[in-house]
């Protein structure tokens, strides 16, 4: 630790005193885009710069005039939660001239602007650095003309830029996620989901279009997390013949008793020869093949409308923050940049490598290379297409290997899964995925009901390929689940694995499924039954299980208090000089209530781990008393369910009361279990499927090696581990490795990422903090060949 200590850059050191900076959002709006401009304006009031609003993108940066406006700390309040963008933005053609661009560059010298946040898609950042590389030569120009004078081409010698990506097809190489993909999806799910019931009631087929111009993106991941029968996509056309393939696989679904067909197709879908591929081409096909009775649905515009998700209003105020600290830091040899967010991690990457990635994708495309154009997308879309083709053909029995087949190891294991501790939305994908990814593999795969609780009583049976269809969407856990831990019960549970030699388990849960696998590895010693590969993919809102940065549920979670608190603060400014005092679920782990605050605008949030005493709450009922004074007359506090035994929810909300009368009055709130219900997100769904099926492919591997003299033994430490997200990449970690990084007491990990982002959530409420800037991006390049896959 000592280390970091020295390395740790406050960024106090580095101020904004005498910077303008100017922020503007360009191309098609993306939900989210407010977000990014209230943390751009907050943060750079914050370090002591001016901020302007640039409204209508670029076409007000060349009208001027009230199109540029500096902005105040109320002037973004109670923008986060609203869709498209507050600030306007234009598709501009006179910025594309030389004409509109000194006209731009006249504008921004009258105010001093030499920093610029671009929020946009491709075609706006590649704009911006245009700018950017003639802007000397723009000033000399302009002192010729006689429109500013020498000294002022000399204080604004430099122009900095730093880009955001707001893309909706999440079509920019080098970031994982662009700001408003998610709620895209969301938008494309809750359509998929209302179109399932009635597809369901009359036995149709429906073919659905998503945007996506040159970018399958939305339209792969909303089939992965919708389980849609087939996807049609730029990046990768279908091979030829694929017509009948289609007909075939639909009217094989529906024998297996499915009563409905989703098909989705980006808007941009293409065959191999480059011919489009319309919505009601494949409608014809499937009326003139199969007769089924089909509908087709345009989603449009929709997709980027209504609020922004969690994720997204997360992700653009990390961005924002981070977009100010770049230009901070930015000097005449940095290249101008984007902050983008790679895995968990914010980064920075070079925008013109990013922008020569992105149109590489489309000359590859244009050169029916298709496989390198899915390279060049990046690992995220690579993973998410690798999944889908997992998952989406069933082998036909003939296909699956034969008992007779002389293998060099049995490769028909049996496979058992359960859902253990409390239900989280998301399971339910990650089971199904477990269940086809395994038969695929050929194994048999076994249903465990109502976790450790049903395995010693023997409830146990074989699952098949039918069985978990239309399972993404449901909310809780179908196969059931408990908190029992199996310690008392091992015999039992040794009993039951040697009834239906069990090979393998795959156990879904929260702080009990890990407890759980602990348990069984350290039985080992005594009981030869449990010596078989065991892994653990962590499901739970709370998001507490050491190993991973995130778990499956914690993200619907996220958007059920998000979605809350949007209504409360509603509620608040009807009337007026209100504060809401919520209650958060989480045990003693403050993520849901943290992160939430940061998505939902909380003035305070209290939690477990960063201890507070009645100074502490005397200092943020001031804090609201002045903000009274302002033009923001509401306040939202979020408190943990555990933070502090003394300092309940009902004691808080009796000091605020007393406190703050004659100023605002208050009311409370607890969520409760509307935290764990609900459908599952996109973001769950997806993640639910990636995780479960890379743990089934680990669980292969591990039955291979283990595999000796006609059975598995498997005890040494590698193979009862933990799958989690850390930073950049999925990791297997052996479970007692993962006994020191633990607070058992508590509950929780003894080291929580999401806490770098508590200072975060201070600065946009207005108070002064401590904001340790070590973590935040440094410059890196865009990573083109990648080094071949190490496990």
């Amino acid at each position: 630790m000592a280390k970091r200590q020295d390395t740790k850059k406050l960024f106090e050191n580095l101020s904004g005193a005498g910077k303008s900076i100017g922020v503007l959002t360009s191309g098609g709006d993306a939900q989210g885009m407010n977000a990014a401009v209230r943390a751009v304006v907050r943060m750079g009031i914050y370090v002591g710069a001016k901020v302007y609003f640039v409204h209508e993108g670029y076409q007000g940066m060349v009208d001027g005039g009230d199109n540029i406006e500096e902005a105040s700390w109320e002037s973004v309040s109670s923008m986060l939660q609203v869709g498209g963008t507050v600030i306007g933005s234009a598709r501009c053609k006179e910025f594309r001239s030389h004409e509109g661009r000194l006209k731009a560059a006249h504008h921004l010298v009258q105010r001093d602007i030499t920093n610029l946040c671009v929020i946009g898609g491709d075609g706006s950042l590649t704009g911006a650095n245009l700018f950017r590389e003639e802007w000397s030569g723009l000033l000399e120009e302009l002192v010729q003309q006689g429109l500013i004078d020498e000294k002022a081409a000399q204080n604004n010698s430099e122009l900095h830029i730093v880009g955001m990506v707001g893309s909706i097809d999440n079509d920019f190489c080098g970031t994982d996620m662009t700001i408003g993909t998610d709620s895209a999806l969301h938008r494309i799910i809750e359509v998929v989901d209302a179109i399932m019931t009635t597809a369901q009631s009359h036995q149709r087929t429906f073919v659905l279009e998503v945007m996506g111009r040159h970018c399958g993106y939305l339209a792969l991941v909303s089939a992965l997390a919708c389980g849609a029968d087939w996807v049609l996509i730029p990046e990768m056309p279908p091979e030829d013949g694929w017509e009948e393939q289609m007909c075939q696989k639909l009217s094989e679904s529906r024998s297996r008793g499915s009563r409905l067909n989703i098909i989705i197709v980006a808007e941009g879908a293409i065959d191999r020869q480059g011919k489009a591929i319309t919505v009601n081409n494949v409608k014809d096909l499937v009326v003139s093949c199969l007769g089924f009775d089909t509908r087709v649905t345009i989603l449009g515009h929709v997709q980027r409308g209504g609020t922004p998700s969690a994720f997204d209003r997360i992700l653009a105020s990390r961005m924002g923050v981070e977009a100010v600290l770049a230009l901070l830091e930015a000097s005449a040899s940095t290249p101008a940049c984007v902050v983008s967010l790679c895995g968990n991690q914010a980064v920075r990457l070079p925008l013109m490598e990013c922008v020569q990635m992105t149109q590489d994708v489309q000359k590859a495309m244009d050169e029916k290379n298709f496989e390198e154009a899915v390279r060049l997308r990046g690992r995220s879309f690579e993973n998410n297409l690798n999944t889908y083709k997992l998952l989406s053909y069933r082998k036909a029995d003939s296909e699956l290997p034969n008992e007779e087949d002389e293998l060099p190891y049995n490769s028909s294991f049996n496979v058992a899964v359960l859902n253990v501790g409390a239900p989280a939305a998301g399971m339910n994908a990650a089971v199904r995925s477990a269940v086809r990814v395994g038969i695929t593999e050929g194994h048999k795969m076994f249903a465990v009901n109502d976790g450790f609780e049903g395995f010693y009583k023997g409830q146990i049976k074989e699952i098949k390929w039918g069985d978990v269809g239309g399972w993404t969407g449901q909310g809780g856990s179908i196969l059931g689940t408990k908190r029992t831990l199996p310690a008392k019960h091992l015999d039992k549970i040794a009993e039951q694995i040697r009834i239906h030699n069990i090979n393998a388990l795959l156990v879904i849960g929260g702080f009990e499924a890990f407890l759980g696998v602990m348990e069984l590895s350290a039985a080992r010693e005594k009981y030869n039954e449990f010596c078989v590969p065991m892994v653990m993919v962590p499901a739970t809102v709370s998001n507490n299980i050491p190993g991973s940065d995130l778990s499956i549920g914690a993200d619907t979670a996220l958007n059920a208090i998000t979605d809350t608190c949007d209504r409360i603060k509603q509620s608040a400014s009807g009337t007026k000089r209100r504060v809401f005092i919520i209650e958060t679920m989480g045990g003693y782990c403050g993520y849901l209530a943290s992160v939430g605050g940061l998505a939902a605008g909380a003035d305070a949030v209290y939690i477990y781990e960063e201890p507070f005493d009645i100074r502490d709450l005397q200092s943020n009922v001031e804090h609201l008393t002045e903000k009274m004074k302002t033009g923001i007359q509401r306040g939202l506090v979020l408190r943990n369910e555990n933070s502090n035994e003394n300092f309940t929810t009902d004691f808080i909300y009796q000091l605020y009361s007393e406190e703050g009368k004659g100023v605002f009055d208050c009311r409370k709130n607890v969520l409760g279990h509307m935290q764990q219900g609900g459908a599952p997100s996109p973001f769950d769904r997806n993640f639910g499927t990636k995780i479960a099926a890379k743990a089934i492919q680990w669980i292969s591997r591990k039955l291979k090696e283990s595999y000796k003299e006609g059975k598995v033994f498997a005890n040494t430490e590698d193979t009862a581990c933990l799958l989690g997200m850390r930073r950049r990449a999925m990791v297997f970690q052996p479970v007692v490795q993962l006994k020191d990084q633990t607070d058992f007491v508590h509950r929780i990990p003894k080291e929580q990422w999401w806490l770098k982002l508590r200072p975060l959530m201070k600065i946009l409420a207005k108070y002064k903090t401590s904001y340790d800037v070590s973590d935040s991006g440094q410059l890196e390049h865009v990573t083109r060949v990648r080094p071949k896959k190490v496990d």
